[in-house]
């Protein structure tokens, strides 16, 4: 293991433990309003035909806010309560973001997505990569065990592009301005400027989830 590896591990130890810390105060007893704390998405966004309330995250690999957000958010990921998913939605802005977005997909098409995800995110801050090209994510593919000619079929395929048309018209219909950004249920919108703080916005989305739990039961 590398020194800046094992940096950025011990980085996101401390960083999970203080948001464990600072989640643990339930945000059901605490009242969110509309257009003050979060948004109000009309129309609302179709997240697919589901039992479960869908939480969104908005993100990109390059942004540092997502950086450091995404400890906090898997250690938010473990106190969700039954009946809950959490999905990655990349946000696209140009070709760059596109390409990191199609990184994504292939990731999760490959089963690989919970060794490519903090390490592409690892990549970029830890390691300074800009991750510009095609050939350059297949290199980190590669480094990190996946095999090149999976990687060639997967990057290509109609599926992927598919779904990053997809995550590309998700983003637009929620009107999201920057990452991250948390969507529930395909209803509300939390943003950090709203909610206050990063750590504000899983208790915004706490509250959301149990506003929509209430309603489905």
């Amino acid at each position: 293991m590398t020194e800046s590896v094992r940096r950025y591990l011990l980085s996101q130890v401390a960083i999970i433990a203080i948001a464990l810390m600072g989640l643990s105060a339930s945000a059901q007893s605490q009242t969110y309003e509309a257009g003050t704390h979060y948004d109000v998405i009309k129309p609302a966004v179709r997240v697919g035909a589901s039992d479960e309330v869908v939480v969104t995250e908005f993100f990109w690999y390059g942004c540092g806010h997502c950086y450091t957000f995404e400890p906090m958010l898997e250690a938010w990921k473990t106190t969700l309560p039954e009946g809950v998913k959490l999905q990655g939605s990349p946000a696209m802005w140009n070709g760059a973001m596109q390409l990191h977005a199609k990184a994504y997909y292939v990731a999760e098409a490959l089963g690989v997505l919970d060794t490519l995800h903090p390490a592409i995110f690892n990549a970029m801050h830890v390691q300074r990569l800009r991750l510009g090209t095609p050939s350059s994510v297949r290199e980190l593919f590669v480094t990190n065990g996946v095999s090149g000619e999976k990687f060639d079929k997967a990057f290509d395929s109609f599926g992927i592009n598919s779904q990053v048309r997809q995550a590309d018209a998700r983003a637009r219909s929620a009107k999201i301005t920057g990452t991250p950004s948390l969507m529930v249920n395909g209803k509300y919108l939390i943003s950090a400027s709203k909610a206050g703080s990063q750590a504000n916005m899983l208790k915004v989305a706490d509250f959301l989830i149990q506003k929509e739990l209430a309603t489905a039961g």
